[in-house]
């Protein structure tokens, strides 16, 4: 069996509510051009788009602090 382990970023600590946290999401996925969820207030994000998230939510006037590898 062939398993393949996927990277994903979360995107936590964003106070918004719930309907617009899903539509941050939706605008992060489509301008990453990849796949993502929001699950219990955090957003995930297929692959390794770490550099162009941050971008993208500094754009929005938000604080970035990346964590992890």
């Amino acid at each position: 069996m062939d398993v393949k382990v996927r990277a994903f970023c979360l995107i936590t600590g964003v106070d918004l509510d719930d309907a617009e946290l899903t539509k941050l999401a939706a605008e992060l996925k489509k301008k990453c051009g990849c796949g993502g969820a929001v699950k219990d207030g955090v957003i995930e994000i297929q692959g390794d788009k770490r550099d162009l998230l941050k971008s993208l939510l500094e754009a929005k006037g938000m604080k970035v602090k990346l964590a992890g590898g």
